[in-house]
């Protein structure tokens, strides 16, 4: 029922007479009985109560000091302490034209620590107003963010340098890819690219991010101005989120599959897998979203049926290594797709 539509008095009569919870309902027997002195007997059965019980019920109240049928709010602090020890030490350096975030961080350096909203309430409670925008340079020299450069592989260099890199491990990959030869790989399965960044490059760029772990495109953001990825890229600095989920937009399935043909075609002869056994799964990836295309498929891990994903996978038996996949499946689809990997 909306809030502004008043009640009907016959459903307002009904939660006095007709109480739900216990304690109403002891408060409207007991009003019965001591206020307007209706009989025990007739009170005990208007109220749902045996005569005896009701006596008892009689008796406790008259003897509670102290009775309780309705809750009491709580009240809320009065005071903040932490405010209130730091309101001196703040107002002192405002005088000095600390801004809110110095203010904060020196209380931080004093071990009390009051965030910048914190410090902000505190200054408007006391009638300060707030300091002009400074420029970068009147600003105290501190850590902040820089500006990267845009990745190009035409201001690639490998002129003799020295510098410190995080993913060192990174370059223990590097005779595999000289031997499995991606720039060929990308260029047989038409991967798209650029002068900037070609795309054996983006190939290279990609896989960097799976074989150092990177769970998600917003995670390179913190690894961009790492030499080390650039260089194991072929590239002066390592894309930027925008271009990777740009890219990624542009790869769908056909591509990957002709990527995965080409890659198979380049290491065929090699020890990697000796494709005797393979292990195949039909996996349903719940889906929580509102798409009208998204069918329902049972989701073991849950014990039913709700908008999922379908997903098939293929696993090498012996070396335990995903060489097949595709997220794009429908109801009855399942024996096909056991085909077309037989095919693949």
């Amino acid at each position: 029922m909306d809030y502004e539509t008043p009640k009907e008095l016959s459903s307002i009569r009904r939660f006095f007479l007709e109480p739900h919870t216990p304690k109403q309902r002891q408060y409207e027997a007991l009003r019965a009985y001591f206020v307007e002195g209706l009989p025990s007997k007739k009170v005990a059965q208007a109220f749902g109560y045996s005569v005896s019980a009701f006596h008892v019920l009689c008796h406790h109240f008259r003897r509670d000091p102290d009775p309780v049928f309705f809750v009491t709010p709580r009240r809320g602090p009065r005071s903040q302490p932490k405010k209130s020890a730091a309101r001196d030490l703040i107002v002192q350096l405002r005088k000095r034209n600390y801004s809110v975030y110095e203010i904060s961080e020196t209380l931080k350096e004093q071990k009390r620590p009051l965030s910048p909203t914190a410090v902000r309430e505190v200054l408007k409670a006391e009638g300060f107003a707030a300091l002009p925008r400074r420029l970068d340079e009147e600003r105290p020299d501190r850590p902040r963010p820089t500006v990267e450069p845009v990745a190009d592989v035409r201001d690639f260099s490998l002129a003799p340098r020295r510098f410190t890199t995080a993913c060192g491990g990174l370059f223990l990959f590097l005779p595999d890819l000289v031997r499995l030869n991606i720039d060929a790989v990308a260029k047989d399965t038409g991967l798209p690219g650029s002068k900037m960044i070609p795309a054996g490059h983006a190939l290279r760029a990609s896989l960097a991010l799976k074989l150092w772990s990177i769970e998600r495109k917003s995670h390179v953001m913190a690894l961009v101005a790492d030499e080390g990825f650039g260089l194991f890229a072929g590239l002066n600095v390592l894309p930027k989120k925008s271009f990777l989920s740009e890219y990624s937009c542009r790869i769908d399935h056909a591509k990957t599959m002709r990527l995965l043909a080409s890659w198979h075609s380049h290491v065929a002869g090699e020890p990697i897998f000796s494709g005797d056994s393979f292990n195949l799964d039909f996996h349903s990836v719940p889906y929580y979203g509102e798409h009208p295309t998204v069918q329902k498929h049972y989701v073991s891990m849950r014990s039913r049926r709700q908008p999922s994903i379908l997903v098939f996978l293929a696993q090498d038996a012996e070396t335990h290594a995903f060489c097949y996949s595709n997220a794009d499946l429908r109801k009855g689809d399942e024996p096909e797709e056991v085909f077309r990997f037989i095919n693949f």
